[in-house]
């Protein structure tokens, strides 16, 4: 990378920092500290590549540089996930959420437009990737209560004390909430993901970056990811020939980590089922008996 175009990426975070003062009036040591440490990755990138060979026309991949604007899809997804840690990027998300409790209330529509609600908790414990992860969400409905678990790659369901195999779709939904989530674009690179700019878009009046998102067992994500406050607001994926569509609302900061608080799923653009966070808390202690099935 050209040593102007380092100054100009490092100016172009910078610019970013100042745009969200206001939600960072905090964590000024934390941009600091994020935006030396961008500008010793940047330098290193500049030492370790030779400069192009100069042309008399500027490539198109060129020209979003010069206008302070990120390039490629790796400079989108990590400004991202600097802003998803709190400024602290990676480190911090690794740090914090070690473990996750969140409760709240589900809100599930059937094809027949009836809805039901439920409490519910969830637990879960941070994996090496997505695939070593342990997730349980226990529901109280008003008929019933079960718990989902996947532990690992394995899922099954647990109701009253008794455990089952998951119903195929009921498990399709559960392992699709995790791979087709926030956290697939947060840790795709422990995940062993590809990365994939998509022309940008502009949905009822908000610019966007799209980035898709392949993982290693081909399931593939796209990514809808604001250009101004760097938040994924949506995202999609196909299955089975359905198109689904997650919208995330409501984001707050917890525990220096930002989370959207408010979730919906969408099946060929009708309500699937609605996550709505009352609190959420990481790194506290997780009993490790609650994602076993004996």
């Amino acid at each position: 990378m050209p040593r102007n175009a380092v100054y100009v990426t490092i100016r172009f975070y910078l610019n970013i920092v100042l745009m969200n003062r206001k939600s960072f009036q905090n964590r000024t040591l934390s941009a600091i500290a994020a935006i030396f440490a961008l500008a010793a990755f940047v330098s290193a990138q500049t030492e370790a590549t030779p400069s192009p060979t100069p042309t008399t026309t500027p490539t198109a991949a060129a020209l979003p540089a010069a206008k302070g604007q990120l390039q490629t899809a790796e400079q989108v997804v990590e400004a991202a996930i600097i802003f998803y840690g709190g400024l602290g990027g990676r480190e911090r998300l690794e740090q914090i959420r070690k473990t996750t409790q969140e409760r709240g209330t589900l809100t599930t529509t059937a094809a027949d437009g009836k809805t039901e609600r439920s409490s519910y908790v969830r637990w879960a414990m941070r994996g090496e990737t997505l695939d070593k992860e342990r997730v349980r969400l226990d529901q109280d409905m008003p008929s019933a209560r079960y718990s989902l678990v996947f532990n690992e790659g394995n899922i099954f369901l647990i109701f009253n004390n008794t455990v089952f195999a998951a119903r195929e779709d009921v498990a399709r939904a559960f392992e699709h909430s995790l791979f087709h989530g926030i956290e697939a674009m947060l840790r795709y690179k422990e995940n062993g993901s590809t990365l994939e700019l998509q022309p940008r878009e502009k949905l009822m009046g908000v610019d966007y970056y799209v980035v898709d998102i392949k993982d290693t067992k081909e399931r593939t994500t796209r990514f809808y990811i604001s250009a101004k406050t760097y938040r994924v607001m949506l995202l999609t994926y196909e299955f089975g020939g359905i198109k689904y569509m997650r919208r995330f609302y409501d984001y707050k900061y917890a525990q220096n980590t930002l989370v959207p608080y408010r979730t919906v799923l969408l099946a060929n653009d009708k309500p699937v089922e609605e996550f709505q966070i009352g609190t959420i808390t990481f790194g506290q202690k997780v009993d490790e008996e609650l994602f076993r099935s004996s």
